[in-house]
Formats: C-alpha cells, sequence, structure tokens
C-alpha cells in the first residue's frame, strides 16, 4: 500500500488578524480548522501568539488534542538586502523561525529569496540567497528540519514580487542548493501569477518537491493577457487575480497530482484559500481528498 499525501490548511483568510495582536487568537483558528476535517495546520511564524516563545508548547498540545498536528511553517526571510549586518538578520529570524517550527512539531519550514530589488543584479541576488540558506541549513539539520522554498509572488507584507518568481532564476536557485535538508513547495497559482504554466514549472522541478501549496485562482473581470501585463514585475496583488476554492480556478489538479504521484510524491498539501471565509476552505479541503483518493488510493 503507497503511501499517500496528507491534507493541512493555512488561513489565508484571517492571516492579518492572526498577526494582529488581541484580533483572532491561533485558539479560535484552530477550533475553527477542524471543520475541515483533514490532518494537519500550516501556520506563520509572525502570527501574535508565537512572539512569547512560552505558548508554542501550548499551541501544539492545542492542536495535537484535535488529532491534527502542525507539519509546516510559512515564513517568508528577504534574504537579498544588500547590507550584509540587515541581511544577517533575516537569516537569524529564520533560524529561530526553523527552532519555532521544530518545538511546534513540524518537520517542513518555507525560506523564500527575497524581494525583487532594483539596486541589485540577479547575480548578486542569486549569491546573497544561496548564502543565506546555507546558513539556515545548518540549523536544519542540527534541527532534524527541511527547509522548502516556494516558487512565491510576494509576501503579503512585502512591496516588491518575489526575487526567483520567474522560472529560469527559481529554478536556477534550486539547482545551487544540493543538500537533502532542501527541497521545493510548490505552488501553481504562483507560476500563473509570473504569466507562466504551473505545468512546466514542475516538470522542471518535480524531483525536488517536497510539500504542495495548494490554491486556486481565478480571473474576476480580466484577462490572462492583462494579468501577464501587469504581473512578473509590478510591486502589490492585481485585482482581478483571485483565491478561491481549489478545483474551481484555473489549475488543472488533474494533470498536477498525475506528475505528483508518478515521481512517488506523498508530502503535505496545504490548502492556501479561506479568502471568502470557512465555507471555501471546507469545499477545497473535500475536493483535494477526492483527488488524493482517485490517484493515491483510499
Amino acid at each position: 500500500m503507497s503511501i499517500k499525501p496528507k491534507i493541512a490548511a493555512f488561513p489565508k483568510g484571517w492571516i492579518r488578524d492572526l498577526v494582529a495582536p488581541d484580533k483572532l487568537s491561533i485558539y479560535e483558528w484552530i477550533d475553527m480548522s477542524q471543520a475541515m476535517g483533514i490532518e494537519g495546520l500550516e501556520m506563520y511564524n509572525n502570527f501574535a501568539d508565537f512572539k512569547d516563545k512560552a505558548n508554542w508548547p501550548k499551541i501544539r498540545k492545542y492542536v495535537e488534542a484535535t488529532g491534527m498536528v502542525i507539519p509546516m511553517m510559512c515564513c517568508s526571510p528577504d534574504f537579498t538586502i544588500p547590507d550584509p549586518v540587515l541581511r544577517q538578520k533575516e537569516v537569524d529570524h529564520e533560524i529561530h523561525s526553523i527552532r519555532m517550527s521544530a518545538e511546534l512539531g513540524a518537520k517542513f519550514c518555507r525560506v523564500l529569496s527575497g524581494q525583487r530589488r532594483k539596486d541589485i543584479t540577479q547575480e548578486q541576488g542569486m549569491g546573497y540567497v544561496v548564502d543565506s540558506i546555507e546558513k539556515c541549513l545548518i540549523e536544519a539539520e542540527k534541527l532534524d528540519m527541511i527547509l522548502v522554498i516556494e516558487n512565491h509572488y510576494k509576501d503579503d507584507f512585502w512591496t516588491e514580487p518575489e526575487f526567483a518568481q520567474m522560472m529560469d532564476v527559481f529554478v536556477d536557485l534550486v539547482s545551487r542548493i544540493d543538500s537533502p535538508r532542501f527541497g521545493v513547495q510548490f505552488d501553481p497559482s504562483n507560476a500563473i501569477a509570473a504569466g507562466e504554466e504551473p505545468l512546466e514549472l514542475l516538470e522542471k522541478i518535480k524531483h525536488r518537491v517536497l510539500t504542495v501549496g495548494a490554491s486556486d485562482r481565478h480571473l474576476a473581470g480580466g484577462s490572462i493577457e492583462e494579468l501577464r501585463k501587469q504581473e512578473g514585475g509590478s510591486a502589490g496583488y492585481v485585482s482581478f487575480f483571485k483565491h478561491g476554492v481549489i478545483g474551481q480556478g484555473l489549475n488543472d489538479y488533474d494533470a498536477i497530482f498525475t506528475t505528483l504521484k508518478n515521481v512517488g510524491f506523498a508530502g503535505w498539501v496545504s490548502i492556501e484559500d479561506g479568502v471568502d471565509g470557512m465555507q471555501n476552505m471546507i469545499d477545497s479541503a473535500d475536493f483535494l481528498k477526492e483527488k488524493i483518493a482517485k490517484y493515491w488510493g483510499n
């Protein structure tokens, strides 16, 4: 019997409330999430309730009491800062997040490249990013953690898009880091945001994919052509490129899961949805359960 992927969820629709102090507690989100009937909850390292280290074992215990686990941590380090002192602060914060992830019981901790700054060359940026990730991998090795880099668009709290947003840069970056503690978190919607083809990217990095950020986007009033003119270099999100229920957007999840199944993928698939409420998260979870059963069996 083959091992099949497990489903987690990330509270995309509630991220600002969970980051703000005294607005939405992580415990309230954990209670809400039980309606999805899934195995795990992906966390974000800057949630307000994580600021106090004393909360970490309490949060882990609260999640595990529901029958779920915390398999992965979402982090957004900015490793393209030219100033070496400020860049080291980003490395230190990521190392702090790796330690937090381990205490919460997670196996995977996300890394990113950083913002696409106009005052550095691509090769300079690549050097900064590779050096920074390799420093973080030392801590990952100590704690038996794995770092996953996402083909990302832009963190909610950034002003510029991802340095390694475009496929050629992302594939080059991944190829430069050869470590059993490093892999890819594949998000098909972010490839569309870059004006590129998700399946083409997946084909290039399929053997490095360890986790999946499952999202789906649809166009509300615009076109792919307009999206490609505005994305791949603009700061801010394009207003007509909307999150929605997985399976109801632009991604071909049958093709995605066929590719992943063929390379033996059995990792975590984390829902990134909820912008329009919990029912969308439940519907997305149901869709993924059906697809995983179809491709990996019950």
